[in-house]
């Protein structure tokens, strides 16, 4: 695997780190080593200095002669001296003659031959010279020429310097490796800190790759590059979430759209095969009395024919009201304004108890208050059709129970200023009360169309109470049933 993948698959994190702490290494080897060097330098030209005030003897030394210097006592002292020393004496060819003085150690400078010529060239200047053995520190040397071609040559042992550069050499070190540790756990927790909105954007895209759009990045330092980036995503984030909402949207009221027009057709279907039916039956009721008429008239024609044409006359009139009925769910259906007004309810519903008494006076019908509050129950909207609403379920509680079985009307007012109004009954209850307001729904099959309605007043009733911003409810009690009428007073 080649050094480029290999760091595209190290995290972030860690090449930033590893990194940082490069660099810094670097810049700590390059400072101590300059460091290191500096002093090194600067000891050296401490000692060419010593060597160079204590070679001033060397000087008056070599002007004397041999026989004359022998004769000097003492000689020169090792205490005038730092360090290991050593002074010798050489020939014209560099060959030591005899060591003038040196310190009592076992380290010895490896001393060159250096011919009187060699010596004048160097012009007194300091150089450096190993140890015998290459094993112990190096040493510093001076060579002076004397008479007859002969040289004196001093030279000082570094190795209090070179003490001194290794400790400081370690010295850096050690403080180098401590500030690359701290540094390298500081720059760890700066950097991880300093990633961590990153990894809140993971995982705020990780969330959304789940389908939750909703999810945003967190906002902390707006003006830090995390914070613009996360103000980026976040706007794109929200543009995407606004063209999903856009296409759900468009999808759902296409889908919305298509299941109506589909319940609206198969409501149109059974409506007009409903209507049919109901239609069906008057008509052949109507066509069977005409024909048993003729028949009757043709062979009796003095016989008393009127019961016939009463019948006659029902049925047609039976037919009228149901048309008239599927004439008015149809104005229903467009959602033809009303002519809106204060009606009083509790007014509406002590006519509509009033005509149940006069038409069942063999029934306990009562007019109940639901709350106990003598408010007005006012409403917005046409009095006749809400008198029609009280009044189908007044109508159908009077038809669909028993004989003498006694119901309510109630009429209150909640705290939300929403009107109620309730029939509530003792009979038998509805078979399925979630289907009771279809349009011509029977709950009992037993129930024949000569009960005395078209089927169809509480779809009516419903549609009314709609078209009023209410709703309408059926339930079964115990005993009974119960009609609940909602309506908005505002």
């Amino acid at each position: 695997m080649s050094v480029k993948k290999r760091l595209a698959r190290t995290p972030l994190w860690l090449r930033l780190v590893v990194g940082t702490l490069a660099l810094v290494t670097l810049a700590i080897a390059l400072t101590g080593g300059f460091a290191v060097q500096l002093l090194r330098s600067y000891l050296t030209e401490q000692v060419d200095e010593q060597l160079s005030i204590t070679s001033r003897p060397l000087r008056e030394m070599v002007d004397i002669p041999e026989d004359e210097l022998r004769r000097r006592d003492p000689p020169p002292r090792p205490e005038r001296f730092f360090g290991f020393f050593h002074v010798s004496i050489l020939d014209a060819q560099g060959n030591q003659i005899r060591i003038v003085a040196e310190s009592p150690s076992e380290e010895k400078p490896a001393l060159p031959k250096l011919t009187a010529a060699e010596v004048a060239q160097r012009a007194g200047k300091p150089f450096t010279v190993p140890s015998v053995g290459n094993l112990d520190p190096p040493w510093r040397v001076i060579a002076v020429p004397g008479r007859n071609s002969q040289s004196r040559v001093m030279a000082i042992n570094m190795g209090d310097l070179e003490r001194t550069v290794s400790r400081l050499t370690t010295i850096v070190a050690g403080v180098g490796g401590a500030v690359l540790v701290a540094l390298g756990l500081a720059c760890y927790w700066l950097v991880r800190r300093s990633l961590r909105p990153l990894g809140e954007v993971e995982r705020t895209a990780a969330a959304i790759a789940r389908g939750d759009l909703s999810q945003r990045v967190p906002m902390r330092h707006r003006r830090t590059e995390m914070g613009r980036l996360g103000r980026a995503i976040n706007g794109m984030l929200t543009q995407i979430e606004a063209a999903f909402q856009d296409r759900e949207a468009s999808e759902a009221a296409a889908n919305r759209s298509a299941y109506e027009a589909k319940r609206s057709e198969e409501r149109m279907r059974r409506f007009v095969a409903d209507a049919s039916h109901e239609l069906r039956t008057p008509l052949t009721s109507i066509r069977g009395f005409a024909e048993l008429y003729r028949q009757e008239h043709t062979r009796n024609p003095e016989d008393d024919l009127a019961g016939l044409v009463r019948r006659i006359e029902d049925e047609a009139a039976r037919m009228g009201l149901l048309v008239d009925d599927l004439l008015l769910l149809a104005r229903l259906d467009q959602q033809r304004p009303f002519e809106r007004e204060p009606v009083d309810v509790l007014s509406l519903a002590a006519g509509a108890v009033l005509d149940a008494q006069l038409l069942a006076p063999d029934r306990e019908i009562e007019l109940l208050r639901l709350d106990d509050s003598d408010t007005p129950v006012t409403v917005d909207g046409d009095e006749t059709r809400l008198r029609q609403v009280i009044g189908n379920l007044v109508g159908n509680a009077l038809r669909h129970t028993p004989a003498g079985t006694a119901f309510h009307v109630g009429v209150g007012l909640r705290p939300d200023a929403t009107a109620i109004i309730e029939v509530a009954d003792e009979g038998p209850g509805v078979p399925d009360p979630d289907r009771v307001f279809e349009r011509f729904y029977r709950g009992d099959p037993s129930r024949t169309r000569n009960s005395g309605g078209t089927g169809l007043g509480l779809s009516i009733a419903a549609a009314l109470v709609h078209a009023h911003g209410g709703t309408i409810t059926a339930e079964n009690t115990t005993p009974g049933a119960l009609f609940r009428i909602q309506l908005p007073t505002r």
